[in-house]
């Protein structure tokens, strides 16, 4: 290597160049460092003698690599730990925060990986203590800093370490280590009070104390981004500690005395103690004080307002509030001390964070939660203490109303500020708590409502017969007034639930409800129609739609309108609809509506789409919407001429969903007149384009009527679900229209818009679900169908390989439309209805041709670019599959590159990280391994021309086999694999082929293990072949899986 001064200036070059070919030479130069254990050395002398600090993070990242990726010596990885240990004590108050962490990471990642393996590496607690007895401020930062980093190394899967391995270390740590940590850092939080106190350290204590308490316990893999941290199953060692109100205080002393991010990490400890098990305590007292020191803690923060003007404080908080109802009864609540003072703090927290729509929308879900959980509580309490919510709760509820009111009116007098309507994720959120709120004083909250929306609706349908003024802003503030009022509601009867007042509740539910019928009567009238293009009319008309889902859900259905009388009873009363007939007609009429209305709005379209689909997705509901004039009369004019929606290219994927749904309906009666007279627009649209002569077929007019009819054809197969149904459609397009689908491949291949629609709904006309694509014994229909698939292949495959290979964008312009060919013959050879053998008996050659083309394009197509594009890597190696399944002879007969490269693939696909690809590789090695076998290694000498090419094929390339095998072993003894049963199939084909392969494989494995781990391996290593037979029959392979079972288990077992 040269000298130290070049490394220097390499290194420098490395992490702060910003000419990228410097970089990447710099990183070639140097990254022998990482790659070969002879240059361990080399990075002690780097460390030991450069004073520059990039060079030293080289030094040490390349060693977190060595110690990661590589298997070393324990004396080594011991020698490597004592040596960061000396140098960070006698360095590392001169280091660079950068390269201390990196140190730092390389000693908590050796710790880990070696805990198992020497008592010598779970000293670490004892090593850190050590730095922080020492009388500088710089070695304390470091001691905690080392804690910090090897909590969180321990509850975090490492690399090249499975799960399993993962989780035995990690217990270990949490058994013998987590608990003297967490004394540490409570010790720590206590030194460090004092307002002289260095901010680096209080900060490095208390995110200790919160790793310690965000463990993962018992294997979980709880999300901590999520609001429900789920029940903490710490310990019964901790007990005492927790007992101690000591404990607790410290935190919320910490909130007192500290700013953001110490303030909210203190806060976010307490979350964690408020999620403790409650099995935990020693008793029913202790857990009383536990839970009345927390709500002390809390209610003192309410009534000093302490911190909670900065959000970070202010956002934790308030999931502290949530968490102290999950983990809590409400019968513990309201004997707590001051619970009475409390709740009406809340209550009072609650109204105040409503109010402040702008600043605490993230947060107040928390706090509706809270509200909710309590209120479903309130049955089950059985002693005399109040819970006083009776009065809280309606107050809560109003405020949510008014203050989304005001924030309607905010945003119209400065529309810089984003509407909560326009953050859908939050919007639901916040509607999943309200339900509980409204209906546990209903008729207060109903009537309270009532009053609200009559005013609003009677202005409202006025202002309908006033012309358009864009200047008046009243008409907008009403929409966003009933949008809001529209998805409470919504919510409302989305929460309907089974109670003893369950009829007064119906009737309350037709009450609201009917209102809403009778506003979607009035928003499509008079001067409302023509406001589509305003935001608050688009809104207001999503809420509708969405309302209509859930009304649909509760209430619309043979047994809902026998069990709701009283509801249709007052919506006869109110809004003259008798029964869910005459509902169904207003919710079809109205997503008709907005279909016509809407050209643009995809939000709108969107959702009336999706409703459209769920109506006539169940049999019962799908009968029933056939009997509405409003379905019949989409069903007859559902052209873009009646709705424009159809014409908006940004629309066109809509296009699908709005057919697959016409489909539906029209393919649940047995009438092909029907069928006929409902395509007879797009039979039109055949017959034009097929009329345009190949001069004029390069039109931008030709253009969009191929990708409307596309997408409107994959609609309708997507429909078909029998042989009745597809019948239909394969006789309306075959032979008449299919010429159209070659010719239209040939002119537009150089144009994804055009082909990418046409390749899916070819993609969904040929796979056999449902076993919809059965013809009947004399029929030559899957035959046919198989030609004009060869034909579309063949013309798109010729004209993709002609044009030049794209400089930007490869996957629109070429992947996306190879694999949706891929998709194609994929499912054409897999759909069982083509006899194959047909084609060569007669020289036809429509599957020799589709192969050779779908061939030639795949393998064009570089590996690392299958592997990085997933829908691409599925569809080649789903391709492979069926290749190697039911054509295996193609394979076979391939030169030998192009089988070797098929087969490299392969072994890359087994590693690929989707379980469905790795399951679908194995099976395909099987298929080919099986074959050697049955044929070759069991069989006479080759005779049939595959049989000697297989046998030429690996002879040329000795190593494939036992490399997939090897790769195969790997998966399985150091990895999580998922799909076991999968792979273990093609690795006893694979050992039955060449035994000594297996041997070799086996020394190899072994090797890279400790010493004192080999002898115990070779016998489980023995124990794998244990009653294993040389056959492949299906006893002998499961025999062989339960031992690979057994085989993994004994191997990680230490």
């Amino acid at each position: 290597m040269e000298s130290l001064s070049r490394l220097e200036v390499l290194c420098e070059r490395l992490y702060n160049s910003q000419d990228p070919s410097e970089r990447a030479h710099a990183e070639t130069t140097l990254q022998c460092f990482s790659l070969n254990t002879e240059y361990i050395s080399q990075c002690q002398l780097i460390l030991e003698n450069s004073t520059s600090p990039y060079a030293q993070l080289l030094a040490s990242s390349s060693l977190v690599k060595q110690v990661t990726e590589r298997t070393l010596s324990l004396q080594l990885r011991v020698d490597i730990r004592n040596y960061v240990l000396q140098y960070l004590a006698a360095k590392g108050q001169g280091l660079q925060a950068f390269v201390t962490s990196s140190l730092i990471l390389l000693l908590s990642r050796i710790t880990k990986l070696g805990w198992n393996d020497d008592d010598r590496f779970r000293d670490v607690a004892k090593e850190a203590m050590k730095f922080m007895a020492q009388a500088t401020v710089e070695h304390f930062y470091i001691g905690l800093k080392i804690l910090n980093q090897l909590v969180a190394e321990m509850n975090q899967a490492s690399p090249g370490l499975s799960l399993t391995h993962h989780r035995k270390i990690s217990c270990s740590f949490r058994d013998l280590a987590l608990f003297q940590t967490f004394q540490i850092s409570l010790t720590s939080l206590s030194q460090l009070k004092s307002d002289a106190a260095d901010e680096r350290l209080r900060e490095q204590a208390i995110s200790l104390a919160l790793k310690c308490l965000s463990f993962d316990f018992v294997g979980s893999s709880m999300d901590e981004s999520s609001e429900d941290v789920g029940t903490i199953q710490i310990p019964s060692s901790w007990r005492p500690l927790l007992e101690d109100p000591s404990t607790m205080q410290m935190f919320f002393d910490y909130y007192a005395c500290t700013k953001p991010p110490l303030s909210n990490e203190a806060l976010e400890c307490l979350v964690r103690l408020a999620s403790v098990r409650r099995s935990l305590f020693s008793g029913e007292s202790e857990r009383l004080k536990f839970l009345s020191q927390m709500m002390r803690g809390t209610r003192e923060i309410l009534q000093t307002q302490q911190g909670l003007s900065e959000h970070e404080n202010y956002h934790e908080y308030c999931r502290l509030l949530g968490r102290l109802k999950t983990n809590y009864q409400l019968s513990e609540l309201v004997t707590a001390e001051n619970y009475a003072d409390w709740i009406r703090l809340v209550a009072e927290f609650t109204i105040k964070s409503l109010q402040s729509w702008q600043w605490a929308s993230g947060s107040v879900y928390y706090l509706l939660s809270l509200w909710a959980r309590l209120i479903t509580s309130v049955p089950y309490l059985k002693n005399d203490s109040p819970s006083l919510l009776d009065g809280y709760v309606p107050q809560i509820t109003e405020a949510f109303i008014t203050s989304r009111f005001d924030s309607v009116q905010a945003l119209l007098q400065d529309n810089s500020g984003e509407d909560p309507l326009d953050k859908a994720e939050l919007l639901e959120d916040q509607l999943e708590s309200l339900p509980y709120l409204c209906r546990f004083q209903y008729e207060k909250t109903s009537s309270y409502m009532i009053s609200l929306l009559d005013p609003i609706l009677q202005a409202y349908t006025e202002a309908a017969r006033l012309p358009v003024n864009p200047e008046n802003t009243s008409v907008q503030f009403m929409e966003g007034q009933l949008t809001w009022l529209v998805h409470v509601i919504g919510a409302i009867i989305r929460g309907k639930h089974s109670t003893s007042s369950a009829e007064l509740q119906e009737a309350i539910d037709g009450e609201l409800t009917a209102r809403v019928f009778q506003l979607v009567q009035v928003t499509d009238t008079g001067s409302h129609i023509q406001r589509c293009s305003e935001r608050s009319k688009q809104r207001l008309d999503f809420a509708i739609l969405s309302f209509f889902q859930n009304f649909r859900r509760v209430y619309v259905g043979d047994q809902a309108i026998h069990s709701s009388k009283q509801l249709y009873t007052r919506l006869m009363e109110l809004a003259g609809l008798q029964d869910h007939m005459m509902v169904l007609n207003v919710i079809v009429s109205k997503i008709a509506t907005d279909l016509k209305c809407y050209t643009r709005c995809e939000e709108v379209i969107d959702q009336a789409l999706n409703l459209f689909q769920e109506l006539a997705t169940g049999y019962m509901s799908g009968k029933l919407l056939l009997k509405l004039d409003a379905v019949n009369y989409i069903l007859g004019h559902h052209t873009s001429e009646y709705f424009p929606f159809l014409d908006e290219y940004s629309s066109s994927r809509n296009r699908t969903t709005f057919y697959t749904t016409i489909g539906r309906l029209l393919f649940m009666e047995d009438s092909p007149s029907k069928f006929k007279a409902s395509i007879a627009p797009l039979q039109q649209v055949f017959l034009n384009v097929e009329g345009i002569p190949d001069a004029a077929f390069r039109s931008d007019g030709v253009k969009f009527a191929l990708i409307g009819l596309m997408r409107d054809l994959r609609g309708l197969t997507m429909a078909t679900n029998s042989r009745r149904t597809f019948g239909l459609l394969f006789e309306w397009l075959y032979p008449a229209h299919t010429p159209l689908l070659v010719r239209a491949t040939s002119h537009w291949v150089d144009t994804p818009e055009v082909t990418n629609p046409l390749l899916k709904f070819m993609a969904e006309f040929v796979i056999n679900k449902t076993q919809r694509l059965t013809f009947d014994s004399s029929s030559p229909n899957g035959i046919l169908l198989f030609r004009e698939v060869s034909k579309i292949l063949v013309a798109y495959g010729n004209g993709i390989m002609a044009l030049p290979i794209p400089a930007a964008d490869i996957y629109v312009y070429r992947y996306k439309g190879i694999w949706n060919a891929l998709s194609i013959l994929t499912r054409a050879l897999a759909g069982n209805y083509v006899n194959f053998g047909v084609f060569e008996l007669y020289g036809d050659r429509a599957l020799v041709d589709a192969l050779d083309v779908t061939l030639k394009i795949s393998l064009a197509i570089p590996l690392a670019d299958i592997m990085a594009y997933r829908k691409l890597a599925r569809a080649f190696f789903a391709f492979i599959e069926v290749l190697c399944h039911n054509h295996i002879t193609v394979i076979l007969n391939l030169d030998t590159a192009t089988f070797a490269h098929i087969l490299g693939s392969l072994e890359s696909g087994l590693k690929y990280l989707d379980v469905s690809i790795s399951s679908q590789c194995a099976s395909a090695v099987d298929n080919l391994a099986a074959y050697y076998f049955n044929n070759i290694t069991t069989g006479e000498a080759p005779s049939s021309p595959p049989t000697i090419n297989l046998s030429r094929r690996i002879a040329e390339c000795p190593t494939i086999f036992p490399e997939i095998l090897k790769s195969l072993f790997e998966i399985v003894l150091f990895e999580d694999c998922a799909n076991q049963w999968s792979l273990s199939r093609p690795m006893l084909s694979l050992i039955l082929i060449n035994e000594q392969i297996f041997s070799d494989i086996k020394v190899q494995i072994i090797g890279t293990q400790p010493l004192d781990q080999r002898q115990r391996l070779a016998g489980c290593f023995d124990k794998l072949m244990a009653d294993v037979t040389r056959t492949l029959e299906s006893k002998n392979r499961d025999k062989f899986t339960q031992n690979l079972t057994m085989f993994r288990h004994d191997f990680h077992a230490k």
